[in-house]
């Protein structure tokens, strides 16, 4: 007698996965993520607290540090980037999931289009940006190279002593609008460039799709979102100006102009090439273990899942 196999629905009759399920796929990807591509992001912060007007480029920056700082500095402030990274992807996918979800049935769709698809990526990044401030800061703090901290326990004191505990949230305007535009751009991206690949008749091409759109989506989202991460590490790395003086770098779009008039607009986009270069193949590898996550726990739900 054979055995009955059980029945594969097409992708708008499955039922969503739970929430428990995103936030899981998003976990272990954003974790695969960052051991892949943490010195980049180093290096990246580097170039950018840098405000000279004459810059190391990416190999220039990685000979310095490994010369002047040994290698092993190359991961400083992997701790609470490695400790963020599992929420905070976990946070991205399965806000980007509720928020399809939400816009899906407030504008009464039953697809998605590219106008959604930004839509949903921009309040997804809204909702990841609350969550990473704090260890976005006290990574910034970490990887200074002027930085004397112990660890990221003694930037954590630090802060909370001298600023309080609202202190460990400086930069989160900032880094409210860095992840609105990356994710507006990753997931936009995506969604067009699917729509423009040929149909993956195998597991195997569809995990080549999810790693070129996931690829692409990384360097439309860096390109976008460059400016507004050199405005972040310029708030969250500056000390504290002396009383009754305001900070030079404070609030995103004066900030922006502030450095274009002062450093020329090409700073605006200081650290793009180790940002893209870790961001573009990291956003491939995000959706592609993501998709495979995901069906993998297809597989083991069952029927209506699959």
């Amino acid at each position: 007698m054979a055995t009955p196999t059980k029945p594969v629905l097409a992708p708008t009759d499955r039922k969503p996965l739970p929430f428990w399920a995103n936030f899981a796929a998003g976990a272990i990807a954003g974790v695969t993520e960052i051991l892949l591509m943490y010195p980049l992001d180093v290096v990246k912060t580097r170039m950018q607290l840098d405000t000279g007007s004459k810059s190391l480029g990416l190999v220039g920056s990685f000979k310095t540090i490994i010369a002047q700082e040994g290698a092993g500095r190359l991961y400083r402030g992997l701790g609470p980037p490695l400790l963020l990274e599992a929420p905070k992807r976990a946070v991205k996918f399965a806000a980007n999931d509720f928020w399809t979800k939400t816009y899906k049935d407030l504008f009464g769709r039953k697809e998605m289009n590219q106008s959604l698809s930004i839509l949903t990526g921009c309040s997804a990044g809204a909702t990841e940006s609350f969550v990473v401030v704090p260890f976005e800061l006290v990574k910034i703090r970490l990887q200074d190279k002027k930085s004397t901290y112990a660890g990221p326990m003694d930037v954590v004191r630090t802060i909370i002593r001298t600023d309080g505990m609202l202190g460990l949230y400086a930069g989160m305007e900032s880094t409210f609008w860095r992840h609105v535009w990356w994710n507006g751009g990753f997931f936009g991206s995506i969604y067009q460039v699917r729509s423009l690949l040929p149909k993956a008749e195998t597991p195997q091409a569809q995990l080549m799709n999810n790693f070129i759109s996931g690829t692409i989506g990384g360097f439309v989202g860096t390109a976008i979102n460059t400016p507004f991460d050199v405005v972040k590490s310029r708030i969250q790395g500056a000390s504290k100006p002396p009383p009754g003086q305001l900070p030079k770098y404070n609030w995103t779009y004066p900030a922006l102009v502030t450095i274009a008039r002062e450093e020329g607009v090409a700073a605006l986009w200081k650290g793009f090439v180790p940002k893209v270069l870790r961001l573009a193949p990291g956003g491939g590898v995000l959706l592609l273990v993501v998709e495979f996550t995901l069906g993998t726990f297809r597989k083991m739900l069952g029927p209506p899942y699959i």
